[in-house]
């Protein structure tokens, strides 16, 4: 399952419409894939139990559905060499949020962006191997982005996964 499906920077990320509602059987598939996105068809059939091709046409569904978006590893940050994470929340000019999320998307070290209402415009996450790099891709990088007024940095010391899955 080497699919993968990035919507695109600044959309609303996917199509506008809603897909089905879940049932239990799709929460079992979601739940399993979100622990192992390498489960094959017949494992995956065997944990929600139900037959390969049920499991098959469900997860075809998820995605032509755009609820599942695609299948990657995740990786650990600090033993890949990016050692230094921070929060980055950005005040931008009214109406630039296409303009400023497509520049962000083009930054190196960013890993997540999202527009938000409240005090700040957007929240970017960044993963850097040091604080140098931080203060570069900060100061000279983001802050230099058309439309960006003014951003505010926290360092993250440490962080987690949250233990229960919403598709249990």
């Amino acid at each position: 399952m080497s699919q993968e499906a990035n919507p695109e920077p600044g959309g609303a990320g996917g199509s506008g419409r809603s897909a089905g509602p879940l049932d239990e059987v799709d929460r079992r598939i979601l739940d399993a894939l979100t622990h192992d996105g390498r489960l094959s068809m017949r494992t995956l059939a065997e944990r929600v139990h139900v037959s390969r091709t049920n499991a098959y046409a469900r997860v075809q569904r998820l995605l032509r559905d755009g609820v599942i978006t695609g299948f990657r590893a995740q990786v650990a940050p600090e033993p890949a060499g990016l050692g230094t994470s921070a929060y980055v929340a950005l005040t931008i000019e009214q109406n630039t949020w296409r303009e400023v999320s497509a520049e962000l998307a083009r930054v190196r070290y960013i890993e997540h962006a999202a527009l938000l209402g409240g005090e700040h415009d957007v929240l970017a996450l960044v993963r850097a191997p040091d604080n140098a790099t931080l203060r570069e891709v900060v100061l000279a990088r983001v802050q230099s982005i058309a439309g960006v007024l003014s951003t505010r940095t926290w360092l993250v010391f440490e962080e987690f996964d949250g233990a229960q899955s919403p598709w249990q």
